[in-house]
């Protein structure tokens, strides 16, 4: 088995059902799908059902928490080359096979990330870089995205499970991170990574509008990346930027009299220092 996606899913059926269509378009078809239910119910049989004799699919159940249901899925994968796709990203036809291109042109890497864009094309997070390199620690904070990352099954034995007290749906503060987290101990552990820009996936913007629950998702995903800062030891210069950039986000958007926008930067700044200011107990 060439690939092992570990496709969590809680609350969507709609989106479900085209992450599995685009998957069942891929030009590589040495794959399986190890579907990671959080739902109470039954909703996704009618979608799972549609594409068990199109590809390898297996369902099995999790407790909630995005980093607790990739843990549940890991020991379920066969193959080669691990990702983890949002149930909410889709794949162009192409991405298994340019994927797969680029872990055999390149045995010293570990992990590869690839890069986000909207349904439109544009890409996520403004211009990203022209051309292949190698990932640093900085690249990790600004190009890795979880449903853009792939990696070889022995790195991920390597680096052990996703810290379960980040990410969505975990119960704790920390609501984002765990691929951060996940790469940043990759680098840790001596693991090279690569980043293809030609790897795209696409996501659709998850904050369209600032409203109660995206400032809510703000504050919550600044805790979690507070949270990794601190956990890694970052450098005073990587802790400065993590925190200048919201604040410049907020002056930016209040002098263009956008007010919602300002206040949800303020709530990513105030997160991410409560983050980094945590002093942890027994058990965080």
């Amino acid at each position: 088995m060439r690939f092992s996606l570990v496709l969590c899913t809680v609350g969507r059926i709609a989106e479900v059902g085209r992450m599995m269509g685009s998957l069942a378009a891929q030009t590589l078809r040495d794959f399986e799908v190890i579907v990671v239910d959080q739902n109470e119910d039954a909703r996704l049989a009618h979608v799972m059902e549609q594409y068990r004799e199109r590809m390898n699919v297996r369902v099995i159940r999790s407790a909630p928490g995005l980093s607790r249901a990739r843990n549940t899925g890991l020991p379920h994968c066969a193959g080669e080359i691990l990702g983890f796709p949002d149930d909410d990203c889709w794949y162009p036809p192409h991405l298994l096979e340019t994927v797969s291109r680029n872990f055999d042109a390149r045995p010293d890497i570990g992990f590869l990330t690839g890069r986000w864009q909207y349904a439109d094309g544009r890409d996520a997070f403004g211009r990203w870089p022209a051309r292949g390199r190698y990932v640093s620690v900085d690249h990790v904070w600004t190009r890795a995205i979880s449903f853009t990352i792939f990696l070889r099954r022995q790195a991920a034995e390597r680096i052990g499970p996703f810290d379960e007290q980040l990410g969505v749906g975990a119960g704790t503060p920390w609501g984002a991170g765990e691929e951060t987290d996940y790469l940043l101990r990759a680098l840790e552990c001596g693991i090279r990574g690569w980043h293809d820009p030609a790897c795209i996936v696409y996501h659709p913007d998850p904050v369209p509008t600032v409203n109660e629950r995206t400032l809510a998702r703000a504050l919550s995903y600044g805790r979690g990346t507070g949270y990794v800062l601190r956990k890694h030891a970052s450098s005073p210069r990587m802790i400065l930027r993590a925190l200048g950039r919201p604040l410049a986000g907020a002056a930016l958007a209040a002098a263009m009299l956008r007010w919602p926008l300002a206040r949800q930067r303020l709530l990513v700044l105030k997160g991410r220092w409560v983050g980094l200011t945590h002093r942890p107990h027994s058990g965080d």
